[in-house]
């Protein structure tokens, strides 16, 4: 078997994954965009706390990455409704607002680093441990099953000249 077969034929057997993460991380990097720009327009000198501006700034970042998850990045797959899948997500980004929150407090009170680039850095760190953790609940719990894994929604859309 040839190293080019091989790896054709992991990636077919992984092919849904594969689409899964680079959808999610797209949606992700989305939402990485929109918290940073809600936290650093809010924190510092607007009166919001370093913690506070976080936790907003999650908020609306997660509104922003429940509409692209399930619309775009797990749509193949069946969940339990809108009602179930939304209370399942927002528990789980709650565990995951506690990952990054934890991180950005130790960083900014434990060690007392409250500047900007020290705040950032807690904050990607936080990110990227809570990300890892939304990733595997998202697949786990919210959006379960692949309606029809062979037939994923591909990433480059579909021409209607075929």
């Amino acid at each position: 078997m040839s190293q080019l077969s091989l790896i054709r034929d992991t990636y077919i057997r992984f092919q849904v994954l594969v689409h899964e993460v680079a959808k999610f991380g797209v949606v992700g990097a989305i939402g990485f965009v929109v918290q940073l720009g809600v936290q650093n327009a809010l924190y510092p000198g607007h009166g919001v706390g370093a913690v506070t501006a976080v936790v907003i700034a999650y908020t609306v970042a997660t509104l922003v990455t429940f509409v692209g998850n399930r619309h775009w990045a797990f749509k193949h797959r069946k969940g339990g409704g809108l009602g179930q899948e939304t209370m399942l997500f927002v528990a789980l980004n709650v565990v995951g607002i506690f990952i990054q929150v934890g991180i950005v407090y130790f960083v900014v009170h434990g060690l007392g680093h409250g500047d900007r680039l020290s705040y950032n850095i807690a904050t990607i760190i936080g990110i990227g441990i809570g990300t890892m953790f939304r990733l595997f609940t998202y697949r786990r719990f919210v959006f379960r099953t692949p309606a029809a894994p062979a037939s994923a929604e591909q990433l480059e859309p579909e021409t209607s000249g075929r």
